[in-house]
């Protein structure tokens, strides 16, 4: 991938790619096993491990959850309308397609944080770690973030792509979940056709992430890109858009 490679050598900051196309197992990486902050793409797997245990107790998705007060905080749907009560799907919808944190939070009392780190290192994540709330800065300035890895997070998405996390019925429920995301300012940004891409985004002021699966008419394909060192957030959601870009028309003109 020339053009890719030329791109990535122009960014000012890190960048961390994972590119790999499930047809051809053909894959792209820069940076893959380094050890990042992962801002909100933490999301994904702690939304995989909630599917899991409700598929391995039978559980119920429209069960009603309480969310305690301290588990409000900001960049929230669920605060906003100071929404004291949701369901658990609600909450994995907002957790996921708005990344509202007050839901995050009340998903990660849900399991507990020993759980998923548990589920995280039993899926093959050995880099992942969840190792404070949303917004729990505090802790972050103690040393504890949530990290992840480019690898990590293209090994999560073909688990999940070739059904090997869940039954056929809780990963369309992932899907549906992962497709409705409605943040577009990167990975999509420069992409004119409406085609489906189940993904997630993350930011924080020195991190921008997106990663996911776009299901390409000609094969489908994971892309992840994650910039660390970030000084211009709106500059690195341009490129990670650019750099998507690149990898889409890439895969156009493959017949």
């Amino acid at each position: 991938m020339k053009p890719l490679q030329a791109l990535l050598n122009t960014i000012p900051f890190k960048v961390h790619v994972a590119v790999q196309h499930y047809h051809t197992n053909e894959t792209f990486e820069q940076l893959a096993d380094d050890v990042f902050s992962s801002a909100s793409v933490i999301k994904v797997p702690i939304l995989l491990a909630i599917l899991k245990h409700l598929q391995t107790t039978n559980g119920d998705l429209q069960q009603v959850l309480t969310i305690a007060d301290e588990n409000l905080v900001e960049f929230s749907v669920l605060t906003e309308q100071r929404q004291k009560q949701a369901t658990l799907h609600e909450l994995l919808l907002w957790m996921t397609i708005t990344s509202d944190n007050s839901a995050t939070n009340a998903c990660i009392d849900f399991l507990g944080m020993d759980a998923f780190n548990t589920y995280f290192a039993e899926i093959g994540m050995q880099h992942t770690k969840l190792q404070r709330k949303m917004m729990d800065f505090e802790r972050q300035q103690q040393g504890f973030d949530n990290e992840t890895t480019a690898n990590d997070m293209k090994r999560l998405f073909q688990a999940l792509y070739e059904g090997q996390l869940l039954d056929e019925v809780w990963t369309a429920t992932a899907f549906d979940i992962l497709c409705r995301q409605r943040s577009h300012e990167s990975l999509r940004r420069y992409l004119v056709d409406d085609v489906k891409v189940a993904h997630k985004t993350g930011g924080l002021d020195t991190v921008d992430h997106d990663c996911g699966i776009v299901f390409h008419k000609n094969g489908a394909y994971f892309i992840g890109v994650f910039l660390t060192e970030v000084t211009d957030n709106e500059k690195a959601k341009s490129l990670i858009g650019q750099i998507s870009k690149i990898v889409y028309e890439e895969k156009s003109r493959v017949r």
